[in-house]
């Protein structure tokens, strides 16, 4: 599979991607590390972004991320093995990644119970990340970016 256009090589790409990483580092201190990459995942899985699975597993799995806990994202909400705040950050990731499949947006539930679990500024990193990782998704779906390539930290 090639990809449609070499975003890795065009001027004005790398311009555009180096502001959403400037974003998304803004973000990354407020949540644990462990919270972003399931979200990064999970949004990954529901988009079909196979470049930022490649990414974000193989990332998550170098921080010590179990198997076990990766092969489970998809069905977290039967799995034991993830925490009362991750399942409010999986859950919240999943309405904000879906907005376009539910009436209304993200649920006023899903909202108290993230809130239950995270302070204003985790809040704000976690719709932060959310929002970037969406970007970065669609980004490579268009362009058919091809995945399996990745190696942690090939990015800086």
């Amino acid at each position: 599979m090639e990809a449609r256009l070499n975003v890795f090589g065009s001027p004005l790409a790398g311009k555009f991607l180096r502001h959403i990483n400037s974003a998304a580092k803004a973000l990354d201190s407020s949540l644990p590390a462990a919270t972003q990459e399931l979200v990064k995942i999970r949004a990954s899985q529901i988009n079909g972004c196979g470049f930022c699975l490649d990414m974000h597993t193989k990332d998550a799995e170098k921080a010590g991320e179990t198997a076990q806990r990766l092969n489970l994202i998809a069905a977290w909400r039967e799995a034991k093995v993830f925490t009362d705040a991750e399942r409010a950050a999986l859950e919240l990731t999943e309405q904000g990644t879906r907005l376009a499949d539910g009436a209304g947006g993200v649920t006023d539930e899903a909202w108290a119970n993230a809130a239950r679990h995270y302070d204003e500024d985790q809040l704000i990193a976690l719709t932060g990340l959310i929002a970037v990782i969406n970007a970065y998704n669609r980004l490579n779906v268009i362009t058919q970016q091809p995945a399996g390539d990745y190696v942690p930290g090939m990015f800086g």
